[in-house]
């Protein structure tokens, strides 16, 4: 059998600040949604479309998110599209489509480089998550 393809490549902006959870048996997730703008012309008029893309980050991964960013900082992230449904309180079906993170990197420049100074630095002794579903990154990497 053939296999399929999923893959999702996005850079945004945090729309709010990253939401930090636990699950019952102690898993961490972290939960975001980031805004990507798209600049297209029509009629020579230029114009920018914005979508917003649920992201759920699990583990180290997440923590880090958590930890070090922050509404509108930017972020790249790859993964999986990943479609969950459910029923609410009144018994109707829903759903969802959502980006399941397995590699990212922060973007957000220094202070002082043009973007805003509202984060966190890294401890001096930071390293990056090893293995598998972690993002492959090293300190040099990280602009902050």
């Amino acid at each position: 059998m053939a296999s399929d393809i999923n893959k999702v490549i996005l850079i945004g902006r945090f729309v709010k600040d990253p939401e930090l959870k636990y699950t019952q048996g102690g898993s961490s997730v972290t939960n975001f949604s980031i805004a990507n703008n798209r600049s297209y012309s029509q009629g020579g008029e230029k114009k920018e479309i914005v979508s917003y893309f649920n992201c759920v980050a699990w583990g180290k991964p997440g923590e880090l998110i958590a930890q070090y960013c922050k509404k509108g900082q930017r972020i790249a992230v790859e993964g999986r599209l990943q479609q969950r449904s459910w029923d609410d309180k009144e018994g109707n079906k829903r759903s969802t489509v959502e980006v399941v993170v397995e590699n990212f990197q922060f973007l957000t420049s220094k202070p002082g480089q043009g973007e805003s100074a509202d984060h966190h630095e890294p401890p001096q002794d930071f390293s990056p998550p090893q293995g598998g579903g972690g993002s492959s990154f090293s300190d040099d990497d990280i602009p902050f």
